[in-house]
């Protein structure tokens, strides 16, 4: 059973980024929040318990190691997002995408079998409790338009440019970063 945000069980902690400060919340079961500092919701400062802390320390020196440049993938990094099934479903999606790629939400549900749930799939990424691990900010609009991001346009920009796959305007869809990497 996944326990509340609000019990003793949870640990933050609060890092600093290129992009801001990030507040991060993890249960016994894996990471539950990546908030970005304009995030209304509130975090009571938390040690958490042993295993919940084992998982918050391994999602900030990943992260760390994310903005270092010295990592692109974040699959060890243990997840207890919740949502729904639909939501989890475009979340394990949005998981595989590419380090240097960009894709429209269209094709997101395209790929997830659900060509005609473009708006539901813009909705689950909008929902997404985990930005950056689950990278929702490699989801552009079709015509190559940034849209909407927790954190901000200014920080999806910033993320895109430094993943090397910022779109031009009227470029759309999977794009790989200018070394190629897939």
């Amino acid at each position: 059973m996944k326990r509340a945000l609000t019990e003793e069980a949870l640990a933050t902690e609060r890092l600093q980024t290129p992009i801001g400060e990030l507040r991060l919340a993890a249960s016994e079961e894996g990471l539950r929040l990546v908030l970005f500092a304009t995030d209304p919701r509130q975090l009571r400062e938390a040690r958490g318990t042993a295993p919940a802390r084992t998982h918050l320390e391994r999602a900030r020196a990943a992260l760390e190691d994310y903005f270092a440049g010295r990592r692109r993938t974040f699959g060890e990094v243990a997840l207890a997002a919740g949502g729904t099934e639909f939501q989890r479903q475009v979340w394990r999606a949005l998981s595989v995408l590419p380090f240097g790629t960009t894709v429209s939400y269209a094709s997101l549900a395209k790929q997830i079998g659900r060509p005609s749930a473009v708006r539901a799939v813009g909705l689950a990424n909008g929902q997404n409790p985990l930005p950056i691990i689950v990278p929702c900010h490699r989801v552009i609009g079709s015509n190559g338009s940034l849209t909407g991001f927790a954190g901000g346009l200014p920080a999806k920009k910033w993320l895109l440019e430094f993943e090397g796959t910022l779109p031009q305007a009227g470029e759309g869809g999977a794009r790989p970063n200018q070394t190629g990497y897939k």
